[in-house]
């Protein structure tokens, strides 16, 4: 079968959330059909993929993203109905190279990787024959600015924040709602996704394929053989919106009532792009921003207990996966954990409240013992449900559907 990825970055390498699940399903498939690959480039990546790409698609090309600037983006969202996110990767250039590409070879199936993807879906039923048309949406991402406004209108400080969310909250529910009924195959990272997409289309037929992860490359390492101080670690890109309020929330409210238990506790928040936001935390010596890391692991490797303190946003957390699969007791809000069907103190500790947050993370950090108990059920957790070779069989079955008009 002849399969086309569209993606908004070159997935590899697979260093976030979005590039983790594309390399994951692409790297999957190629090893059982052909899978040619068109993206656009990230900011910092090269026109030129990387080799593994060339050797494990049939085809890859990168295009430069459109720009588009703070202005441009203000202007459309006066004198336009169109979500922001519809128009963030819209580009000519792009366009004919799906045109093209489709003309030059039949696909059996395009794969549109998110909803920034979308506005490519009319050259996609252009094509004849058509293939069939999977849309993966990433997030539900009506369901995650509506949170995000609700978050956000509580503080009067990021009212401006909460008027640009409570917009596009109201116009990707429309056009949410339109990519779906468009594309033959629906597929949310979770249940709780499903739901919320069904709720706009009731007539949807909406396929769970959740995040997944390579259980090989994340794994348990040994402890560091000399003893330094207890370390709680965030990791996930650090300028998206629900990462920094997770991590501010976390920094305010909580981290201090951890710190009266276990004064020598140190926070470390990995991931790149740091918001300014987050510029007020530099000052406390207990608290690291490490920017940009080439390989996450040897952090969450390090971390006594993981921390997920996340308020607002959808989909579920490839970061849970990757804490789980090494062995990691984790401590999570019940949003944070969304999507995943843990149990509390079984696999994670779920916690919502600062108080509550708090004292699961110091209960944790006094129990070595429990520590390990947790860390060996979140590794079978994740080896039996959320390792790619037993998800990618579940996307191959979805292609075995009658002709396509």
């Amino acid at each position: 079968m002849r399969i086309l990825f569209l993606t908004p970055q070159l997935p590899y390498p697979p260093e976030k959330g979005t590039a983790l699940r594309n390399w994951g399903l692409i790297s999957g498939l190629a090893g059982r059909h052909d899978v040619a690959l068109l993206s656009f480039l990230d900011p910092g990546q090269t026109s030129e993929p990387a080799d593994v790409l060339k050797t494990t698609c049939t085809r890859v090309e990168a295009v430069a993203p459109p720009e588009r600037s703070v202005g441009a983006r203000l202007r459309d969202l006066a004198t336009t109905r169109k979500a922001d996110m519809a128009l963030r990767l819209a580009s000519d250039q792009f366009a004919q190279r799906v045109q093209r590409w489709l003309a030059d070879e039949h696909y059996d199936v395009v794969h549109i990787e998110g909803i920034e993807l979308a506005p490519y879906l009319g050259v996609i039923e252009a094509a004849r024959p058509r293939p069939l048309v999977i849309f993966d949406d990433h997030n539900c991402e009506y369901l995650l600015q509506k949170r995000v406004f609700l978050t956000d209108v509580r503080a009067p400080a990021r009212w401006a924040g909460a008027a640009y969310s409570f917009v596009q909250w109201r116009r990707l529910r429309r056009y949410e709602a339109q990519v779906c009924r468009r594309a033959d195959r629906v597929l949310a990272v979770s249940e709780a996704d499903a739901a919320a997409l069904r709720r706009l289309a009731p007539e949807l037929t909406v396929s769970v394929i959740p995040n997944g992860i390579d259980t090989h490359t994340y794994r348990p390492q040994p402890a560091p053989s000399v003893r330094t101080a207890p370390k709680l670690v965030f990791t996930g890109t650090m300028d998206f919106r629900p990462n920094v309020d997770a991590v501010l929330w976390f920094a305010r409210e909580v981290l201090p009532q951890i710190r009266a238990a276990v004064p020598e506790v140190h926070f470390l928040i990995v991931g790149q792009r740091p918001h300014r936001r987050l510029d007020a935390l530099r000052d406390d010596p207990g608290v690291e921003l490490t920017g940009w890391v080439e390989d996450p692991r040897p952090y969450i490797a390090g971390a006594s207990v993981y921390v997920a303190p996340l308020r607002m946003g959808g989909g579920t957390r490839l970061k849970l996966l990757e804490a789980m699969a090494m062995g990691k007791a984790i401590v999570a809000t019940r949003l944070g954990a969304e999507g995943f069907p843990v149990q509390h103190e079984r696999e994670m500790v779920l916690a919502d409240t600062p108080d509550a947050f708090a004292a699961a993370v110091v209960e944790l950090l006094r129990s070595p013992e429990r520590r390990e108990e947790l860390g060996r059920a979140g590794r079978r957790f994740v080896e039996e449900r959320y390792d790619w070779s037993v998800i990618v069989p579940q996307v191959e079955a979805l292609y075995d559907i009658p002709d396509i008009p």
